[in-house]
């Protein structure tokens, strides 16, 4: 039987009036798009292998080709649409797994997006940020603490370890391995010129970066990849990796083609062999057995790193999230279902786990009526893109942060959403030597450190307009959001009023 069409995604527009056979969309793509003819000496494109990168595109010096959907359709049905008839062939073709990277791109409700900030006026006058001090410094970790006195009565400090951020913003777990050593330096470089943290990963600390261990956060997860004591030592805190936004229920997978030396060195395991981490801890069972793994973390570092735990944004995060808290745990870290990915069934990443505003509202909701909220610090994550999402989800009960897929695409990503294959054009998701050297670590930081303190002044100028001059009078105060497009059922799990609706 002839195997079935697939009409390619894309297609690679050359205007030959333009081309001057530079060669450069050759050399750039390394999905093998573009090739010379041997017969006619022309430069074609194999359009199957676009993935639209735009690499080609941003280094033609005469700016010959585009990229455009492709022409090439099925007949219109809206029960059938392109890609899930596709994706039906390919199975049908080779009988795997369909694989994807980046977050979940379906049409659902961003719910970011239909909730505004109110301002105040006049009753409570607004606050210039150029003019009068507005404090985005905040601390991580558990908040409650015995009254202790030493012998001489005065107070001991019994406070448990803290993260001090200068800015409420975190990089999220990125696994070397899944992105590359430049992105990792970048990355570190970032988080200790604006006095923040990036975290690990479940794939080990490279030895490169100990010296930035005072602004990293190192991952334990269930392959246990990397992790040893001076791993642990190291860092500034411990995330216990339980579940992630864009695959909840099920492990990690790191293909043999990316597990190159160094990577393999970093994480322990031989080279070229598949990364497999697998679904559940196979100690932790229970929030019992949790609490088991916290405290052997805590006693690795002698009781002097706050220890995360980080869950999906699933249906019952609320009582999980209620069980963590009174495991020991310092900081819940919650990452919802549009959180990016390297690679994961695409099935899992389309149809699994909850948005991470309305599984954040639900956790603070829960532990603020079990009277239990400063035994823990949130974290939200999960396709967090600008300042203003920020400024919501401290206002749903976050703490803080964590940007992952914002991050990346402030190093050039451009959520072609073919990370599992190896080949990034912008040396971020790849281990081949000849495309990692595009990203440079320095202009990386460089740019990362701008995003965020761009987002920081922004964070800063929405305070003072609602009347606030510190983020953590900002935590909870759901006050100061007001819904639109929203139902009653979802108006009540985020504890927000309707626009226009008065106290």
């Amino acid at each position: 039987m002839k195997e079935m069409y697939i009409p390619p995604k894309y297609e690679v527009l050359r205007d030959q009036s333009k081309c001057v056979s530079c060669g450069l969309c050759v050399k750039e793509c390394a999905e093998g798009v573009h090739f010379v003819d041997a017969k006619t000496g022309k430069y074609r494109t194999d359009d199957q292998k676009c993935v639209y990168c735009h690499r080609c595109v941003c280094v033609c010096p005469t700016h010959a080709l585009q990229i455009a959907r492709s022409r090439d359709t099925y007949p219109e049905n809206a029960n059938w649409d392109g890609q899930t008839v596709n994706e039906l062939y390919r199975q049908a073709q080779t009988g795997g797994v369909l694989l994807s990277s980046m977050g979940s791109p379906k049409p659902l409700p961003v719910f970011w997006d239909r909730l505004l900030v109110n301002a105040s006026q006049v009753t409570n006058p607004s606050i210039d940020p150029l003019r009068e001090p507005m404090e985005t410094r905040l601390f991580l970790g558990r908040r409650t603490a015995e009254a202790v006195r030493d012998e001489n009565g005065l107070l001991k400090d019994t406070l448990a370890p803290q993260l001090e951020l200068k800015v409420p913003v975190l990089f999220a777990a990125m696994s070397y391995g899944s992105v590359s050593y430049n992105v990792h330096e970048s990355l570190a470089r970032a988080a200790e010129t604006l006095g923040t943290y990036y975290n690990t990963g479940e794939g080990g600390l490279h030895e490169d970066f100990y010296k930035y261990g005072k602004n990293t956060i190192v991952q334990v997860a269930s392959g246990r990849f990397g992790v040893f004591r001076d791993y642990l030592e190291t860092a500034a805190a411990v995330e216990i990796k339980m579940g992630q936004g864009a695959k909840p229920g099920i492990g990690g997978h790191l293909p043999g083609a990316k597990i190159t030396e160094d990577v393999a060195e970093t994480r322990m395991i031989p080279v070229g062999t598949d990364a497999i981490s697998p679904a559940p801890h196979h100690d932790i069972y229970s929030i019992e057995d949790l609490r088991q793994l916290v405290y052997t973390v805590k006693e690795a570092t002698d009781y002097k790193k706050p220890v995360i735990v980080k869950i999906a944004a699933v249906h019952n995060c609320a009582a999980i999230a209620s069980g963590i808290a009174r495991s020991g745990a310092d900081v819940i870290a919650i990452d919802g279902y549009r959180g990016g990915t390297g690679a994961a069934p695409t099935r899992i990443r389309d149809n699994v786990g909850i948005p991470i505003e309305l599984a954040l509202a639900s956790v603070d909701t829960r532990l603020r009526e079990e009277g239990i909220r400063d035994n823990v610090s949130l974290i939200a994550g999960g396709s967090i893109r600008s300042s203003s999402d920020v400024l919501k989800a401290v206002a749903l009960g976050a703490d803080a942060c964590y940007i992952g897929t914002a991050a990346l695409m402030a190093l050039g990503c451009h959520l072609c959403g073919a990370c599992q294959s190896g080949r990034c054009n912008w040396g971020i998701a790849t281990q081949r030597p000849d495309l990692v050297k595009r990203l440079d670590p320095e202009e990386g930081a460089r740019r990362l450190v701008n995003l965020v303190t761009a987002w920081n002044l922004e964070i800063q100028e929405m305070m003072g307009g609602m009347g606030i001059n510190s983020i953590e009078a900002l935590r909870g105060n759901r006050l100061m959001l007001r819904g639109v497009g929203l139902t009653d059922t979802e108006l009540k799990i985020l504890g927000v009023r309707y626009a226009g609706q008065s106290l």
